[in-house]
């Protein structure tokens, strides 16, 4: 299967830069770019994409708003968004993935580790850069009051086993290393993983891991 990619970032020399490594590899194709936000959003909804590569910071509406649009629209249930950005802060962090991006990368990642991630997001799986995990983890640090699983709706529904599950998701573990940890086969850890996102409304694995941290499930360090 060949994966479609939607380039969406105001410059152009970027985006060639960009386009020039997706395309080598045999893969993945670039079938469309947008300069701006209103654009990406425009031609996701046009060219059919499987992915976006989404930047932050563009004109008329950035990067998190059209992140926002593209994932509540139904049509475009299937799409993925990838945040690829100078800026990895905490606020950015956590307002990509409430909006719905499955994964946040710097723009400094090494090429090979870019195309990895392309195909890691399309697969389902949450990608998170290490500074943004630790972005992610310090936002946590920082609450006074942090909640707590036994009231968080979704949270609260869930069978032993399922929030055993979410805290390895939490903890960045993949389907087999969830596997190997509790003994039990991948396909059963996932099966676990997509019952877990049902019940809480998460969209992806990504937002599993920010609700599993915000409602205190996870806790720095704990997993």
């Amino acid at each position: 299967m060949t994966i479609r990619v939607l380039l969406a970032d105001d410059q152009a020399l970027l985006r060639a830069t960009f386009r020039l490594l997706l395309d080598s590899a045999p893969d993945i194709d670039v079938v469309a770019e947008a300069s701006t936000g209103a654009q990406a959003v425009a031609r996701a909804r046009s060219s059919r994409v499987d992915i976006v590569l989404m930047d932050i910071r563009m004109p008329d509406m950035d990067g998190i708003e059209a992140t926002r649009l593209i994932t509540a629209d139904e049509a475009l249930a299937g799409v993925k968004v990838l945040v690829l950005t100078t800026f990895e802060t905490d606020e950015l962090v956590v307002a990509a993935l409430r909006a719905g991006a499955s994964g946040f990368l710097g723009k400094g990642v090494e090429p090979e580790a870019l195309l990895e991630a392309i195909r890691t997001v399309v697969a389902g799986d949450q990608l998170l850069s290490a500074a943004a995990t630790r972005a992610l983890i310090e936002r946590v640090l920082t609450r006074p009051d942090p909640a707590s699983w036994e009231s968080a709706p979704g949270i609260v529904d869930l069978t032993e086993r399922e929030r055993e599950v979410t805290r390895l998701v939490g903890g960045g573990l993949s389907n087999i290393e969830i596997g190997e940890r509790l003994y039990i086969s991948p396909a059963t850890a996932k099966t676990h993983v997509n019952r877990a996102m049902m019940k809480t409304g998460a969209r992806d694995r990504a937002q599993l891991v920010v609700l599993a941290y915000e409602t205190g499930l996870v806790t720095p360090g704990g997993v």
